[in-house]
């Protein structure tokens, strides 16, 4: 670390996260390096802390003390004091008021009764006896509950440690006692089930001093037993006779460096023993951990920067020091809240998760409506005895010849006026969607609690106002169809055609055997009384109801007729019923499927429900009517009609295909008019609304409650979240231009200066005589492979990786009487003469 400054910034820069995620009180988007400190109860956890900081200052007591986790970050500096995260700007040069705060904030969040929380406790302590270091100390591992704890305090316990130690980027530190079986640690246990590999543990020994005569922990701390890839340091603590005794800690950790230079077991190690190692060591295992993980932490950290940024350039236009700054924020709020609106109602919005306010608006006119319509239809049976009736009636004592057109006409205007039920439920459905799509989409102004309020009495208000214009006008709708009965009507069957058609008009219209809809149901009438259920690939057709195993449609489990179902739907919660279900059956009682009457089907919701009864519509399947007449009403009601002479009954039966004929001509007005009444006078004149007479109406409104200022007051709280969020991406943007810096620093390696090409070629001869010749002509010395290793100035040199050469075959050692080097000869100037050959 001495080797880069940067590398000193890696765990400050961590604790600027950690700290900004902590205060919006959310848990940290990355998976930020830390170290957890793991163990059992009296494991001595607190005591290593205490020993780091030199000072007393966390709870002390019987049962479970650390109720919550203690995110403790050591800061290297000059003054001694503390700060929490809770109360930031307040601070403790007292430890015991330290102390205090952490009892104090602990019952705070988990009452007096033992209980614990998941909740992190940030404390900052500043010291210039600390290296830069960061711990979550989290509570001991317990078996029993004490108190008013609950009974299952050990899995609570388990599931907080397991919350922090299972991320992949936090070091653990696995404190157990060396007076106990290492093979049993809580500690180790839990470190080797989210670590089998033991890559991110590291083991500590506490309480040496306690162990029995003649026994020692050698083999543990050099990592013989148990073995870690990190290795074991062992530490000894004050004991609870020194605490009580107000033992120094300093004085302490003299004690301790004595008791590793004086035991016979541990004074080989000695420098790799006690708090003062430890700590050094975890400062440097946290920093190369967190140098490790930097590539995936500033992955994360330019996502999380982008989508802040995103968020913070809202706060732009709404600077303190812009004097207009409020009434910019309110154009700019109603202007976005004309866009929001209207995107939603009118289309172009990508959300995935949910059907925007224009598309329920749409499923409102081409699937309810028509449904309500549908349902309307009374009983056969009632409306030819309703016929009936009306015929007697005028005839009185007279026997008619001819079919009364007063009866026809009676019968048809009692079915008209049933059609203002249906059209008043449309529209409140409409104002329905409408209110929710304004109270949606003010969540955007919810910065401004007053003016959101405002708005949406404003705008709701006139929607009040134009839902009574459509009701009034949709039943003036029907009363303009109720005073005029146009026979003449160019889709009217006419009366003498009613009878020739009377066979083919009574026949049910159905559509072409075509499929109409495919979809996944569940089956839930497959065993009675059992609650069983199964989901199934459902085709429903004109004419039949098929359903699969899967999609595929290639293992088909049944074909169902529909001539003559109806369908109707059922109370969820009885007899274990889901949500949205419905039921198929046929009226005359006969089984439907197999050996059931009914065959019951459940969506998966309510706009699923919907469009089914609606393509179920299409098939000719009716939902079931509401019979006004009970069987004794209705024997009553046929005793009264006595015997139908067969004149009657003619006139019955064409009177009967005028109605149908006619209400066909009419419902498809109602079911066309209603929509459009909805759109001008709600829909499309609310989006009008807002656009133009908002604005205006909340300017008024500044004029007589208190001015522009009390309108665009900001709540304290959405106040809080802007500086807290604006803090989090300066610390989010500053961690990554340290971690860009620290990258640039600790990866690039200059390169050496290059070697001048005279003294190159000088330092190159052919075959050299002296080994160290390369070594002499060497002007630009490389870097040593370690930064701290010293160099050695009398060691042999050789020639560096780079720069070596292939071997060359190395020269006979000297004889005793040391002879003169011959000389290298020179380039001859002519010819070379040939010496004799030796006689």
């Amino acid at each position: 670390m001495s080797g880069n400054q940067g590398m000193e910034r890696l765990i400050p820069l961590v604790n600027k996260l950690q700290d900004a995620f902590s205060q919006l009180g959310l848990d940290s988007p990355m998976d930020l390096p830390q170290i957890t400190v793991v163990g059992g109860q009296s494991a001595g956890k607190s005591s290593v802390l205490e020993n780091f900081v030199g000072r007393d200052f966390l709870p002390r007591g019987s049962g479970i003390v650390t109720r919550r986790p203690l995110v403790l970050q050591l800061v290297n500096n000059k003054m001694e004091y503390g700060e929490f995260l809770h109360c930031r700007g307040r601070k403790f040069t007292d430890f015991n008021e330290i102390r205090k705060e952490i009892e104090d904030e602990t019952d705070r969040g988990t009452g007096q009764n033992k209980g614990i929380s998941p909740v992190p406790i940030n404390l900052r302590v500043y010291s210039p006896h600390v290296l830069n270091l960061t711990l979550v100390d989290l509570p001991g591992m317990t078996k029993v509950p004490v108190g008013d704890q609950p009974a299952d305090i050990e899995k609570q316990i388990r599931d907080m440690i397991m919350q922090f130690v299972t991320k992949e980027n936090a070091l653990i530190l696995a404190v157990s006692p060396a007076n106990a079986d290492l093979a049993n640690s809580d500690a180790l246990k839990i470190a080797k089930e989210v670590d089998p590999q033991g890559l991110r543990t590291i083991g500590v020994i506490t309480k040496l001093d306690l162990m029995d005569d003649g026994t020692d922990a050698r083999d543990i701390l050099e990592n013989k037993l148990l073995p870690l890839r990190r290795g074991y340091v062992g530490v000894v603590n004050r004991s609870q006779r020194d605490i009580e005794g107000r033992k120094d800690i300093r004085t302490a950790l003299d004690s301790e460096r004595k008791f590793f230079l004086g035991h016979p077991s541990y004074m080989h190690m000695a420098d790799r023993m006690g708090t003062s190692f430890l700590q050094k060591v975890l400062n440097q295992q946290l920093t190369n951990h967190i140098r490790d993980t930097l590539p995936v932490l500033r992955s994360k950290l330019q996502q999380q920067f982008l989508a802040l940024e995103k968020e913070v350039s809202e706060f732009k236009n709404f600077s303190s020091d812009d004097p207009q700054r409020k009434t910019k924020a309110l154009l700019t709020m109603i202007q976005q809240f004309e866009k929001d609106f209207t995107k939603d109602i009118e289309g172009s919005t990508t959300d995935s998760l949910e059907l925007s306010g224009g598309a329920k608006v749409n499923r409102i006119f081409h699937e309810r409506f028509p449904f309500e319509l549908v349902k309307l239809e009374v009983d056969e049976k009632e409306l030819r005895r309703e016929i009936t009736y009306a015929i007697r009636n005028i005839h009185g004592v007279r026997s008619g010849l001819f079919t009364p057109d007063m009866a026809f006409e009676g019968v048809t205007k009692r079915q008209i006026e049933r059609l203002k039920s249906p059209s008043i439920k449309c529209i409140d459905m409409v104002i329905n969607e409408i209110s929710n799509s304004v109270n949606k989409i003010s969540e955007m102004m919810s910065r401004f609690p007053r003016l959101r309020d405002e708005v949406e009495r404003i705008v709701l208000e006139h929607v009040r106002n134009q839902e009574v214009k459509a009701k009034d006008a949709a039943v003036f709708q029907i009363d303009f169809q109720l005073a005029y009965i146009n026979t003449n009507h160019p889709d009217f069957i006419g009366s003498a055609n009613a009878q020739v058609k009377s066979v083919a008009s009574t026949t049910k219209k159905r559509v072409s055997n075509q499929v109409i809809r495919k979809g996944w149901l569940t089956l839930t009438s497959v065993g009675f009384m059992k609650g069983m259920s199964k989901d199934y690939w459902f085709v429903l057709s004109a004419e039949t109801l098929a359903w699969y195993k899967d999609e595929q449609e290639q293992d088909q489990k049944y074909l169902l007729n529909l001539e003559g179902c109806k369908i109707r739907d059922l109370d969820a919660g009885f007899m274990g019923r889901k949500a949205h279900s419905f039921a198929l059956f046929n009226p005359d009682k006969r089984n439907l499927y197999k050996e059931h009457k009914t065959l019951d089907l459940c969506a998966s919701s309510d706009e699923d429900l919907d469009s089914w009864k609606a393509s179920f519509l299409r098939a000719g399947v009716y939902p079931e009517r509401l019979q006004e007449a009970d069987s004794a009403g209705g024997s009553s009601s046929t005793a009264d009609l006595g015997s139908l002479d067969p004149q009657l009954e003619r006139q019955v039966e064409t009177i009967r295909n005028l109605v149908d004929s006619y209400m066909s001509i009419i419902k498809k007005i109602i079911q066309d008019s209603v929509p459009k009444i909805s759109m001008h006078l709600i829909v499309n004149n609310t989006i009008a609304f807002i656009g133009s007479d908002l604005l205006s109406g909340l300017y008024s409104l500044t004029a007589t409650s208190g001015g522009l200022d009390s309108l665009m007051e900001e709540s304290k709280e959405e106040e809080v979240r802007r500086e807290q969020m604006v803090r989090m991406y300066h610390a989010c943007k500053e961690a990554l231009t340290v971690i860009a810096d620290i990258t640039n620093k600790t990866i690039h390696t200059p390169d050496p200066p290059p070697i001048p090409e005279d003294e190159m070629s000088n330092a190159m001869p052919t075959r050299p005589d002296n080994p160290d010749h390369f070594s002499s002509h060497r002007t630009a010395p490389q870097p040593p492979r370690r930064p701290s290793a010293p160099s050695r100035p009398n060691a042999p040199s050789r020639p560096l990786e780079p720069t070596r050469l292939p071997p060359s075959i190395p020269s006979r050692p000297p004889p005793s009487s040391p002879k003169p080097a011959p000389q290298v000869p020179r380039k001859p100037t002519g010819r070379p003469t040939i010496p004799n050959r030796p006689q």
